[in-house]
């Protein structure tokens, strides 16, 4: 199993580094892969990924897909 882990910064509490839980990757109008989540606590989550670790965060079951 790979070590993935899909981190954001918490923008309310100012913390680096903060894990995804239940993450929903999807794609921008620009093609891009955004992940979305919480942290656990009631604080909305979301980081832009490079297309390789978005792929693979979905292959892992760490994310769900969030487009067709």
């Amino acid at each position: 199993m790979s070590d993935i882990t899909l981190t954001a910064y918490n923008v309310k509490t100012k913390e680096k580094g903060v894990p995804i839980q239940d993450a929903v990757i999807t794609k921008t109008a620009k093609g891009a892969y955004m992940a979305q989540g919480h942290d656990g606590k009631g604080n909305k989550l979301t980081t832009l990924l490079g297309e390789a670790k978005a792929l693979e965060a979905i292959k892992a079951g760490i994310a769900k897909q969030g487009w067709e």
